[in-house]
């Protein structure tokens, strides 16, 4: 299924309101501008990022005036090469060139609940890690012009593949938001662990994909960024009771990263603890950090200590069960992560004082700079008054990508309305899309490899979108 709706057309008039978009509850500090490259966007005195959002008249994607949205697929109705429906709840996206179009690699964040995720990722020969599990990876091959050409199962038999990352050699790091056990809810076999995932076929893939990545640890992944420079992968934990925790594998001593590294280290004598797993404490004035939520002012930079993970495949007791107080830093709701200028970017959705948090927020992005070992806070959402109403407040950030003309996007898994959020070079936040037909939230969203094309999902019901239009660095 595809369908095209353009915004160069549509009249303004009504929607001057929704452009306060530096609204009450959102900080910001620092700059981006390693990010920038050169253009300027054109749009009203005033405005901040792309303009205003003009609402779509087929109820689905509000976009800024001259943008246009493709439907790629749709859980349940548009079919894979195979013939079955393509899976449900597709989550990150990982996004790779395919000549003049691209191959687009989906998350299907399915779990046990037949219900509520009607369309598993089909059990596949050679591409299988367990058949008890339900969930995995399909990917979508896109042409020059924007048409979805096919799609097929590139990873089956995983478990709620909620985020993920690219690799520097041109691959997919799909993560799975779980730490079951064989046995749990008709497993056949532990999960909690990250896979890689060629975009180049689905040949590609058989007998690859379905190796799970132990020496990055067994707990709910939720994403990872890759230094093109050292191999090192952070990784964020989506967890709770006690707080999840932001981690960095360093590999062993003559690693390269390339191609068909990673599972031929996973499959070496050794292999489930290749390497150095490491938690992330932080310090401020030499005083011990808790917490990220600790930080409620943007600029706030924290250093950075690292600290070997004791067991890492979880065997008697989660990871971040495994440290005392004052021996790591912890954050509610750890998310997206995307490597950019130089670090690591990455995410907290929010944090309350019932969950444990030090202090409460409705997002916060943070830069991780392995150069000087620091953590600086860059974007900070204040709690959100009123989640169902679009007034330019935030709240729940989720997956994060660096956008190729300056600044970030974010997607938004909160309360209420539902945005894509850019963030400007200089940090201002804006609405960049808003989900008009439910409150489901955007996923992964990921630009083209020639930053033509934002790619993105909403989760429920499952559809996978392409936003076209005139990408310039934003204004702000």
């Amino acid at each position: 299924m595809s369908s095209a709706v353009d915004r160069s057309a549509l009249n303004r008039r009504g929607f001057l309101g929704r452009t306060a978009l530096a609204g009450v509850g959102i900080a910001f500090a620092g700059s981006l501008d390693a990010l920038v490259r050169p253009g300027t966007a054109a749009a009203a005195p005033g405005a901040i990022g792309y303009g205003p959002l003009i609402p779509d008249p087929h109820g689905l994607l509000a976009l800024p005036i001259g943008f246009s949205y493709t439907v790629l697929a749709k859980s349940g109705e548009t079919l894979l090469d195979d013939g079955n429906p393509v899976p449900s709840s597709p989550d990150a996206l990982g996004v790779f060139a395919r000549g003049n179009g691209a191959t687009v690699v989906s998350n299907h964040e399915v779990g046990d609940d037949a219900g509520d995720e009607p369309f598993a990722v089909p059990v596949v020969d050679g591409l299988t890690y367990d058949p008890g599990a339900r969930g995995g990876t399909t990917t979508i091959l896109v042409s020059p012009n924007g048409q979805r050409e096919g799609q097929y199962v590139s990873l089956a038999g995983t478990v709620d593949n909620c985020a993920g990352g690219i690799t520097p050699w041109g691959t997919w790091l799909t993560c799975e938001e779980t730490d079951d056990r064989a046995g749990d809810n008709g497993l056949t076999l532990d999960h909690g662990y990250v896979f890689e995932v060629d975009p180049a076929s689905r040949e590609s893939n058989v007998g690859t994909s379905p190796i799970p990545l132990k020496f990055l640890g067994r707990f709910e992944h939720e994403a990872v960024a890759v230094d093109p420079g050292t191999s090192a992968i952070y990784l964020t934990e989506d967890a709770d009771e006690p707080n999840g925790l932001f981690y960095r594998w360093v590999p062993p001593q003559g690693f390269v990263g390339r191609h068909g590294a990673l599972r031929e280290l996973a499959q070496s004598d050794g292999g489930d603890t290749a390497g150095a797993l490491q938690a992330m404490r932080c310090f401020q004035d030499g005083a011990f950090v808790a917490d990220l939520s600790q930080a409620t002012e943007p600029g706030t930079r924290y250093a950075v200590q690292w600290v070997d993970v004791p067991d890492r495949n979880a065997n008697d007791e989660p990871i971040r069960e495994q440290f005392g107080d004052g021996e790591v830093t912890r954050s509610r709701k750890l998310e997206g992560a995307w490597w950019g200028d130089g670090g690591a970017y990455f995410v907290a959705s929010y944090a309350r004082f019932d969950d444990g948090s030090v202090a409460e927020h409705d997002g916060q992005v943070w830069f991780y700079d392995p150069a000087s070992e620091t953590a600086e806070l860059k974007v900070l959402f204040g709690v959100n008054p009123d989640p169902s109403v679009d007034t330019g407040n935030y709240d729940g950030p989720d997956n994060i990508t660096v956008s190729p003309h300056g600044g970030l996007v974010l997607a938004e898994d909160g309360e209420g309305v539902s945005h894509l959020i850019g963030v400007t070079p200089s940090g201002a936040p804006f609405s960049l899309a808003r989900n008009e037909l439910n409150d489901s939230e955007f996923c992964g969203p990921a630009f083209s490899a020639d930053g033509r094309t934002l790619f993105v999902n909403i989760q429920t019901p499952g559809l996978t979108l392409a936003i076209t239009g005139p990408w310039v660095r934003p204004i702000g």
